[in-house]
């Protein structure tokens, strides 16, 4: 991943910078990665699983781990700027699964859902905000508050013209994303009275128009955060040929030169789609 530039060592000693030192090795650090990126193939279309927000709390030493969600809630924002300057126009943003919605306890559900609500109606939901709202999940299963706050950032945004999207997977599992897609294309024949040639003439395409992400590009590239190395039923579809990234870092620690890393990552790489 490459070192830290926070911290340098000597003799294995860890040492710790002082916070303006740090800032300007910090700074020429990310001045040189945007440069190796010039010209560089970069991804069009960006998945990020957002996990670590309770370790993060728990080694800053919060009591409250609510606190870890406040603050990967807020760092959107962040990243969505890092990828407009990079020219990323599409990302898809892992915020919540169905198996958060049912395992996870009432409070921090609800605390969550709050956060996100606030997120999108104050820094989404805006005209001028430069990014069209999408949604992937299933919003029956959320607050209804939290329905209506992403139904209205979809038709406040309808209109953006900038060329750059953002999906909010919420409420989202992938397999029962296909499974809906089967079910709607079912039905579709099933009304069309077709039902019975569908198994021989049925396609990838038929199956990808009825996903919730239909209209979008796939990921060419999907980021996970906190050390964690695997999807957590992710876009199980759309990734199939996407290239993966790995970050040691949690979520709300997750700093550009992270994201720049994984760019950089990225462009070394030769796309196979398979072949």
């Amino acid at each position: 991943m490459g070192a830290n530039p926070r911290e340098t060592t000597a003799n294995g000693v860890r040492i710790v910078l002082p916070g303006p030192v740090q800032r300007i090795i910090y700074g020429i650090y990310t001045h040189r990665l945007r440069k190796q990126l010039v010209g560089a193939e970069l991804p069009g279309h960006i998945g990020i699983i957002m996990d670590g927000n309770r370790r993060w709390a728990r080694q800053m030493g919060m009591t409250d781990l609510s606190m870890g969600h406040k603050r990967g809630a807020e760092h959107v924002e962040t990243l969505l700027s890092w990828c407009e300057r990079a020219g990323v126009k599409h990302v898809t943003i892992y915020l919540c699964s169905t198996e958060n919605l049912a395992r996870r306890d009432d409070a921090e559900v609800s605390y969550l859902m709050h956060l996100i609500e606030q997120v999108i109606t104050d820094k989404l939901a805006q005209p001028d905000a430069g990014w069209q709202v999408h949604v992937a999940g299933l919003l029956d299963a959320l607050p209804d508050t939290t329905a209506h706050a992403l139904k209205n950032a979809v038709e406040v945004t309808r209109d953006c013209d900038t060329g750059h999207h953002i999906t909010l997977a919420i409420g989202y599992g992938g397999r029962q994303e296909v499974v809906d897609a089967l079910r709607a294309l079912l039905t579709e024949h099933a009304a069309a009275g077709t039902l019975n040639e569908l198994a021989d003439t049925i396609t990838m395409e038929d199956v990808s128009r009825h996903l919730y992400t239909a209209g979008q590009p796939d990921p060419d590239l999907v980021i996970r955060t906190s050390g964690e190395q695997r999807l957590s039923n992710f876009l199980v579809w759309q990734s199939a040929y996407s290239e993966l990234y790995f970050c040691d870092t949690f979520w709300p620690a997750f700093r550009e030169v992270d994201f720049l890393r994984a760019l950089r990552s990225y462009a070394r790489r030769n796309r196979r789609y398979g072949r």
